[in-house]
């Protein structure tokens, strides 16, 4: 009896010991740059009446930094009467096989300020949080929230927009 309850136990502990290893191992993420087109659609409204919420759509786009867990990324959010033009810094972080979470900061220039778009009607700092993958080969599918701070003339009101679409790996 006693070979039999230490025979479960040293089972038990290797059992635990290798499964360790196997949950230990790092995704691999997504790499790569791409394109991409899709929705936009901004939930928040500057509260005077002519800042409400605007759908339109967007042009997204990923330059992965070699040898670097960062890209460099560039939007453009169109609709209302305006577009929203964003350069943005992220820090991409595997979160599955072909799979990143990014996180990052830019700026949005409006194009004629004080006309509505996705990401309010003023030139304003923004940070942005997503998730972007490789479903197949070359396709991307990606989704994030854009947070524009202090992003509507005449009013001290955040904009938020959320984004998705599809795009080209390179």
């Amino acid at each position: 009896m006693r070979f039999f309850n230490v025979a479960i136990s040293l089972f038990a502990a290797t059992s635990v010991i290798l499964s360790g290893g196997i949950a230990a191992a790092q995704p691999t993420g997504m790499d790569g740059s791409y394109i991409g087109v899709g929705i936009a659609g901004g939930v928040t409204s500057g509260g005077q009446g002519n800042d409400g919420e605007v759908f339109g759509g967007n042009v997204q786009g990923r330059y992965a930094i070699p040898e670097a867990s960062m890209s460099a990324r560039g939007a453009v959010l169109f609709g209302g009467d305006a577009a929203a033009i964003m350069p943005m810094l992220t820090v991409d972080t595997p979160i599955a096989d072909n799979t990143n979470l990014y996180f990052g900061a830019g700026y949005s220039w409006i194009t004629d300020e004080g006309d509505n778009t996705p990401l309010g009607n003023r030139n304003a700092a923004v940070i942005t949080l997503g998730a972007e993958s490789e479903v197949s080969d070359r396709l991307i599918v990606y989704g994030d929230a854009k947070w524009g701070i202090d992003a509507y003339e005449n009013s001290s009101a955040d904009a938020v927009s959320l984004q998705g679409g599809l795009g080209y790996r390179f």
